[in-house]
Parts: C-alpha cells; sequence; structure tokens
C-alpha cells in the first residue's frame, strides 16, 4: 500500500490500532454529490506566491505555498463539475465592519480583526484564480463548519444531494468541522487531499487521517474528476443565474 501524507507522524502502535478497529473503510462516493470550497480566498492564500513565513506576516491565516499549489487544482475540480452541472458551493467568511462579531475567534489569536498589511484586498473575497460563476452557490459564515448558522443544509436538501466532495482551507480548522457536520448529517463524504491546504503540514497531515479513518474518504483530485466526469448532466435543478435571468 502506497504510504499516506500522514505516515511519517504514527507510530507503529498507532498503525497497529487502525488496522486492528477497522478505521478507514471506503464508504465510496454518494449518487448525487455537490462539490463544496471552503473558504478559499485571500486571507488564506495571500494576495501573492510567496513563501509561508513571509505571507503569514502579512495575512496571518495564509497557506502560503501550499494555497496556491491548490488552485490549480481546485480549478480542474470546479471546471469538471460545472461541465457535468454539479452544484459547485463555495464559503467565505463575513464580518462586521468593527469586527464586533468576530467573537470566540478574537479569544484565541492575538491578531484576530487585524488588517493585511500593504494591501487593499478584502480577507474574505474568494481567490479570483477560482471566482464564483452565477449558477455557483455562495454561503457566508462566521464560524467554522459550512453547515452553522447558515442555509447549506437546506441547499443540499433542495438540490437532492446526498453526499459532498470538501476541498480547501483550513484542513484542520473550517475543513474539518465540515466534514464532521456532514457526516453527522448523514452525507457521503469525499475530501480532495491535493485540493485541502492549510498553514501546519503536521495538522495538515494528521487532520486528513483522522478524518480517511472516521468520517470521509481522502483522495486524490484525479480519481474524483474521474468520478465527476462519468455523471450525467442534468441531475440537478441548479439556480439559472444572471445571464440567464437577464436573457428571459
Amino acid at each position: 500500500m502506497a504510504e499516506r501524507i500522514w505516515d511519517k507522524f504514527l507510530t507503529a502502535r498507532d498503525k497497529e490500532v487502525f488496522k486492528l478497529a477497522g478505521y478507514g473503510a471506503r464508504a465510496g462516493f454518494g449518487k448525487r454529490p455537490a462539490l463544496l470550497i471552503v473558504d478559499v480566498n485571500y486571507a488564506f492564500c495571500g494576495d501573492k506566491r510567496e513563501p509561508l513565513l513571509e505571507s503569514v506576516k502579512r495575512w496571518r491565516q495564509s497557506g502560503g505555498e501550499a494555497a496556491w499549489d491548490a488552485l490549480p487544482v481546485l480549478q480542474n475540480l470546479i471546471g469538471t463539475a460545472r461541465d457535468r452541472e454539479v452544484p459547485v458551493i463555495y464559503t467565505t467568511g463575513v464580518r462586521r465592519s468593527d469586527n464586533w462579531d468576530a467573537g470566540s475567534w478574537a479569544w484565541k489569536n492575538e491578531r484576530s480583526g487585524e488588517k493585511p498589511g500593504a494591501s487593499n484586498r478584502d480577507g474574505n473575497e474568494i481567490m479570483p484564480q477560482i471566482a464564483p460563476e452565477p449558477r455557483d452557490v455562495v454561503i457566508y459564515k462566521q464560524k467554522p463548519s459550512a453547515f452553522h448558522g447558515t442555509n447549506l443544509i437546506g441547499y443540499l436538501t433542495l438540490l437532492g444531494c446526498d453526499s459532498v466532495i470538501v476541498a480547501g482551507t483550513a484542513t484542520s480548522g473550517c475543513v474539518r468541522a465540515t466534514v464532521v457536520d456532514a457526516f453527522s448529517y448523514n452525507l457521503r463524504v469525499t475530501m480532495v487531499e491535493d485540493g485541502c491546504f492549510e498553514r501546519s503540514e503536521a495538522s495538515h497531515a494528521m487532520t486528513l487521517c483522522d478524518m480517511n479513518a472516521k468520517y470521509a474518504d481522502v483522495i486524490e483530485s484525479s480519481e474524483v474528476i474521474e468520478f465527476l466526469s462519468g455523471l450525467p448532466r442534468g441531475m440537478y435543478n441548479l439556480p439559472r443565474g444572471a445571464s440567464q435571468k437577464a436573457a428571459e
């Protein structure tokens, strides 16, 4: 079996426990998935490709080079999903200008509310390389999970989805919280390994390990794209989008 990204962080005992306990079984794709892109915005990517430790000085949540490596992967995933008319759902943050609604976020980070240095970009703006199109859905959230306090589960119900394919950031934070909540709603969950990123190598790897053990199938984008490419068009009642509405 090929080595996984988390193997170097596991002891021999850990590996044996996972094996004996039966963790990591493959759940498989659902029949009606949605592609969920979590928080791939300037706050988590920065406004240019630069070394992580430099990017974090200006964008405290930046994933540095890992974020920019993931963007082409996400472009391919999103392009395939749109071609097959599979729902593409984005999440990003929303905050009052005075940062009052940061709430508990402010308790665990000394730089909470800080504006990025030498940039006029809104941190919550989704990266232009993967910008939403009129038929896509954007969810605005204030806590880690895409489900917390949002319309996401209602939209998935409206679309008749039985599963989600999740990519984005941060692997150990908002992605993890979203995956666990999706699992809790009895949705089948796939995580795109090379489409997830964050600033901590160990946290990234061990979160993928935990998710693959219990809550999701963690697989490469190539396999996800192959699956999406085989889906028939016309399965979903997607938003008509601004262009269709304007043409009426």
